[in-house]
């Protein structure tokens, strides 16, 4: 295909690379339906309906809602070198927004619960949005449903983030944690910069043993976007979120993902579609959870 010859962009962040690009961490994973109360920010409806579970992370996505109030930011260029990339001033609805679709990542942070959300949504015009939704600032003005996969033997916490100066939810182990009679075997993931997301996921199947797997969650950004029908997206400050994902073996017997996302760049621009393998560099981040099967 034509975008398989195109060279592969890179993002220089100001601090040092760090060496370990691929943070992959054994877990257990066990699925449920968690219905989130309105009235309540998406912060706390998620860490009220998440808690009776014992687990401290999970992975999500939510589907068919409203929020009033409700706040975003979107991508954006960095004003200082203290960043490579960074986040656009604050965005608040004045009517009821319609979530259509979101993924996120439950942790912690000092202890405290926190959250990475992307997500799309129609406002009250008609017109559909994408960006990073403000978990403090977002409150439920219905019930939403959430699918929820929760974590069981590792979390995903915030730590400081050397090469990108910026504060990240990656995921460690946790010793001793209570695992579910019905958990899964499974693997919390966070992508470094400059790492393809497509071929990373292929490189951890391979080298631990999966021949199919399924994504769960999937929230980051991307250099740009290479969709595998050969739409560009040249705006290279991007927000993401996996819609669907899916590592299964490809004509020669090796993994290959397939991933369908949609996303927003910094200028504004939305869309959606399938990666193109080799061609979609993490911009800042990439946390998901990974299920053999």
């Amino acid at each position: 295909m034509q975008n398989e010859a195109r060279t592969i962009r890179h993002i220089q962040h100001p601090g040092p690379a760090a060496a370990q690009r691929l943070t992959v961490v054994p877990a257990q994973v066990s699925h449920r339906v968690l219905q989130l109360q309105a009235g309540r920010s998406l912060l706390a409806a998620l860490s009220e309906a998440i808690a009776p579970s014992g687990a401290t992370s999970a992975v999500l996505t939510l589907q068919s809602g409203s929020l009033l109030p409700f706040a975003h930011v979107m991508p954006a260029l960095s004003k200082t070198s203290e960043h490579a990339v960074y986040f656009s001033d604050r965005f608040d609805a004045t009517a009821p927004v319609h979530l259509d679709f979101a993924t996120v990542t439950f942790g912690h942070r000092d202890g405290q619960p926190t959250l990475h959300c992307h997500g799309v949504w129609t406002d009250a015009r008609g017109a559909q949005h994408c960006g990073h939704v403000l978990p403090h600032e977002s409150v439920l003005a219905s019930p939403i449903s959430a699918s929820a996969w929760l974590l069981h033997g590792a979390a995903f916490q915030v730590g400081a983030d050397d090469e990108t100066r910026f504060s990240l939810l990656k995921p460690v182990a946790v010793a001793g944690a209570a695992m579910s009679p019905v958990a899964r075997p499974a693997l919390a993931i966070r992508l470094s910069p400059n790492e393809d997301v497509c071929t990373a996921l292929e490189t951890i199947c391979r080298e631990h043993g999966f021949s199919h797997a399924t994504v769960h969650g999937g929230v980051g950004s991307t250099v740009g976007v290479v969709f595998d029908d050969g739409r560009i997206i040249e705006p290279f400050v991007t927000e993401t979120l996996i819609r669907h994902g899916r590592v299964s073996p490809g004509p020669d017997g090796t993994p290959r993902a397939q991933l369908d996302i949609s996303m927003i760049d910094h200028t504004g621009g939305q869309a959606s579609g399938r990666l193109a393998r080799g061609a979609n560099p993490v911009l800042v981040t990439f946390e998901l959870v990974l299920e053999p099967d």
